[in-house]
């Protein structure tokens, strides 16, 4: 029982298949693992026992009776806690939505459990979800799975958490600039940004409208392929005979290279050889124009998030840590004018983006181009926490403002992810070349 722990999602759900897990023992074992563990309290807000047991329950009488609903039907799952669970509070890290509890599940939770997952509990995250780092301190701020004093990323911090520690074989969580692929590459997990508009908001905490995705986290591409088809009721990508030899892939050379710190810089290299000593062809891309989409971000960022939380900010500002609540009062100087102008600049850009990038199977970037920080140093230094927050969230924005598909994938070398980008709608494409591209890698 305790390689479940360590086994991937779509091996469990195998194995329930098979008549060798039961999905209740499972369960029981995700539970009694997350009650002993040391970092219980810094990973999950909340659990959901009762409702996980029940669901599990079912789930067994489904397998008994070989009426499973999905490849995943019987596996439990964590949830960012910014998707609304019914009787159950959803916070969002934030003491601004302190008891707020929900009538209904996310629409994304209703599609995810109709398939016969199990909802194990709610995962800690950064406040409203407006920090790459993973730092919370008026929830909890979980630790790096490699470095323990050193943070994991967010905002989807606990999801990844939750995951690396063995806490959960698969988590969920949401993507607005980063918030899956900084905690996924931190901490040596598969994490997919969706494309805008995939998979469903209804009942989530929202942090801005145009660029909030729901994505998984995951220890395999099989399992990021399974969750999706999960979150929207649809058919899993066929992975089955995916090869990388022969395809096209361009290195982004604009922006993301900038500052960036040796270890993810060597490690996005060596992860490029083995791509081409797998048979790909690797080509230099500049895009000049996606400096200027990226100058944007302080424009189109604060300004819809601010006007989204405006009225509960100002009236509870003191219930906000500090630098979260500077972050979103930056668009307060965001005119409508500016912030209009700001789109259509960046939907010109888009165009030009997908043109420049047509003729390529996918765009591979360092996913994050810094490290993990460390704590006690955030803790001391206002500048650090600035500067380190925008430099974990840059490269990752470059899918959210082009309006992407993206995968990260681990590089191989602990907390430095390889990043691959395709244009939108194409996630089937994109985790075929990531399930051959994971072979190669590893």
């Amino acid at each position: 029982m305790q390689d479940w722990l360590t086994m991937s999602a779509a091996d469990l759900g195998r194995g329930i298949a098979g008549g060798k897990i039961d999905p209740v023992t499972l369960t029981e074992t995700f539970l009694d693992a997350i009650e002993r563990h040391d970092l219980k309290d810094r990973i999950y807000a909340r659990l959901t026992p009762d409702r996980a047991l029940a669901e599990a329950r079912a789930a067994s009488d489904r397998a008994r009776l070989g009426l499973r609903r999905s490849p995943l039907d019987g596996v439990p799952v964590s949830w960012k806690d910014l998707f609304d669970t019914a009787g159950v509070a959803t916070e969002a890290g934030s003491a601004l939505l302190e008891g707020r509890i929900p009538d209904h599940d996310a629409e994304v939770l209703v599609t995810a459990t109709g398939q016969g997952t199990i909802c194990l509990g709610k995962t800690h995250m950064s406040e409203l979800a407006f920090s790459g780092l993973g730092y919370n301190p008026t929830t909890e701020t979980p630790p790096c799975v490699n470095d323990r004093t050193a943070l994991p990323g967010g905002s989807s911090s606990g999801a990844a958490t939750s995951v690396a520690f063995g806490l959960a074989p698969l988590a969920i969580g949401s993507d607005t600039g980063g918030s899956v692929r900084v905690p996924a590459a931190w901490n040596d997990l598969v994490g997919l940004k969706t494309t805008h508009g995939r998979l469903s908001l209804k009942g989530t905490v929202p942090l801005c409208h145009s660029f909030d995705t729901v994505g998984p986290l995951a220890r395999t591409v099989e399992d990021t392929a399974l969750a999706l088809a999960l979150l929207e009721g649809g058919t899993p990508a066929d992975l089955r005979g995916a090869r990388i030899k022969g395809l096209r892939m361009a290195v982004l050379q604009t922006s993301v290279y900038d500052n960036i710190d040796d270890a993810p810089r060597t490690a996005f290299e060596a992860a490029v050889e083995r791509l081409k000593a797998a048979g790909v062809q690797i080509e230099p891309l500049v895009v000049p124009e996606l400096e200027e989409a990226m100058m944007l971000s302080p424009v189109l960022y604060p300004g819809e998030a601010y006007g989204i939380w405006r009225e509960e900010i100002e009236a509870a500002p003191e219930k906000m840590f500090d630098e979260i609540l500077k972050r979103f009062r930056q668009g307060q100087n965001v005119s409508s004018a500016d912030f209009v102008a700001a789109r259509l600049k960046m939907q010109e850009v888009q165009g030009v983006w997908a043109r420049a990038t047509a003729g390529y199977d996918a765009v591979l970037c360092p996913t994050v181009p810094i490290m993990p920080p460390n704590l006690e140093r955030l803790l001391t230094d206002d500048d650090f926490y600035v500067k380190t927050n925008l430099m974990a969230l840059r490269n990752t924005r470059v899918a959210n403002l082009m309006g992407l598909a993206a995968l990260t994938l681990p590089s191989g070398t602990p907390s430095c992810g390889i990043s691959f980008m395709g244009a939108p709608g194409s996630e089937e494409r994109l985790l075929r070349i990531g399930a051959a591209a994971e072979k190669a890698l590893t």
